[in-house]
């Protein structure tokens, strides 16, 4: 009698199953516990400098002034830095697209194009196809460095990454299970987040989160970015962080190949949502942590005078995996970001799109701000931090379901907590590195070796 479809569903699953639990055999999933550097051929303030070529040499003091805000400000800018030491790290071999970029403030709220909320990861700058591992390892270091930044013990912050790691390797065995087209259409919605709060207090916080996050529109932004001058809308200056460009820069070759280019990276029916916007102005605008010095452009557009859309036009650069992992398929970095961003996400903004620069540079181009918000970190406590955690470790293995193949990761990990509790040892270890890491950019900031300009003198 021949095998009905779920068997023969069930059957493939077993074999992928297996095939990850095979890999034990090459590495053991205690190993991830081991992190060690050597220090001789190791210096994170060569990486960093290395991390900036090719960006605006103007803005670098301003990266470094960013990254010695505390110890979870330098991790975040500092990802060419940990790829360097993920990479000297044992894997199982089983590759997903990785963010690239995993830590905790780089996931929020934001809206879906119908308008929907969601919780996922919302930066790709460094998106690739690469090992699970190292997306895990940099989110639950970041869960350590951040709680410690924020005076929370290390007790509290291994609890935290136990509880990431275990909704990880439960919820990824759960996708591993689904249908693939379910898997898919799966989304953390603010509904399912409320829902899933453990109590009242926790529901409550939810609730208000969700409804400040539906005020972060662009039409809440417009009026504090822009303001009106000769009868027409400007985008006010804020330097160094925001501000207008030189008309004889490239800014206006690149404003002419978004109209062009960036609208060939679009489908048609988006192209003719696009065309009823007309230009008004736009600015250079430092971004992030890790990000700045890089070229990123706000774009103003109008339909009608209270009817805007604010455009984020960033560069892209190689992914900080590419030493590690191989280079991109995708010869334009900023096709390689929107694809991977729609690759992982859930849902991503309608706007994604690509283009290149007059002078060769890569971007792309995605919406400034939509109903976006990201965690509050510097208010979290011991639990606050795990909760958070949790949902981080549930939206990621949603990504690498969606994005890998979440039988042999579930195969692998297995049902113990041999991966979890080697993980968690990693963490702190790392944790550790990135406090020396930090003092070491202070001393080269100290000797002159780079230069800094402070966050309260920008």
């Amino acid at each position: 009698m021949d095998k009905s479809t779920s068997e023969v569903r069930e059957s493939r699953y077993e074999e992928r199953i297996e095939m990850g639990r095979a890999l034990r055999e090459k590495v053991l999933r205690k190993a991830h516990a081991d992190f060690q550097v050597s220090s001789k051929d190791r210096d994170p303030t060569s990486i960093l400098e290395e991390s900036n070529q090719g960006r605006v040499s103007e803005l670098i003091p301003i990266r470094y002034g960013r990254m010695l805000a505390d110890p979870f400000a330098f991790l975040r800018g500092s990802a060419a830095l940990m790829a360097y030491d993920l990479s000297r790290t044992p894997v199982s071999g089983i590759q997903v697209q990785a963010c690239g970029d995993c830590h905790l403030a780089n996931f929020g709220l934001f809206a879906t194009p119908e308008r929907n909320l969601v919780f996922d990861l919302n930066d790709f700058d460094e998106t690739l196809p690469a090992p699970w591992e190292w997306d895990i390892k940099r989110l639950s270091a970041s869960v350590v460095v951040a709680g410690r930044s924020r005076g929370i013990s290390d007790s509290a912050c291994e609890k935290a990454v136990f509880m990431l790691a275990e909704t990880y390797r439960m919820r990824l065995r759960k996708y591993a299970k689904m249908h693939v087209l379910d898997v898919w259409y799966s989304r953390l919605d603010d509904k399912t987040l409320i829902q899933a709060a453990p109590d009242a207090q926790a529901r409550e916080h939810r609730k208000r989160i969700a409804a400040k996050a539906r005020t972060s529109v662009s039409e809440f932004l417009f009026p504090k970015l822009t303001m009106e001058k000769d009868g027409r809308r400007h985008i006010v200056d804020n330097p160094p962080l925001i501000f207008h460009i030189p008309k004889q820069s490239d800014g206006k070759e690149i404003l002419m190949r978004l109209e062009a280019e960036y609208q060939k990276s679009l489908p048609s029916h988006l192209v003719k949502l696009f065309e009823h916007y007309r230009f008004e102005d736009y600015a250079f605008k430092v971004v992030g942590v890790g990000s700045v010095g890089t070229r990123c452009y706000v774009m103003l557009y109008l339909a009608e005078s209270d009817d805007p859309l604010l455009l984020q036009v960033k560069e892209a650069r190689p992914s900080v995996l590419e030493a590690y992992a191989g280079k991109s398929k995708f010869e334009h970095h900023g096709q390689r970001i929107v694809i991977g961003q729609r690759l992982m996400q859930s849902a991503s903004d309608m706007f994604l799109g690509w283009m290149t620069g007059s002078d060769g540079t890569h971007y792309y181009a995605r919406q400034l701000r939509d109903m976006k918000y990201s965690a509050q970190l510097d208010n979290l406590d011991g639990q606050k931090l795990s909760r958070f955690a949790e949902v981080c470790g549930w939206a990621l293995a949603r990504a690498h379901a969606k994005g890998g193949d979440a039988a042999m990761i579930s195969g692998y990990l297995g049902k113990s907590d041999a991966f979890v509790k080697a993980l968690t040892k990693f963490s702190i270890a790392y944790a550790d590195q990135t406090e020396q890491d930090y003092d070491t950019l202070h001393k080269s900031v100290k000797s002159g070796r780079v230069q800094a300009v402070l966050p309260d003198k920008t």
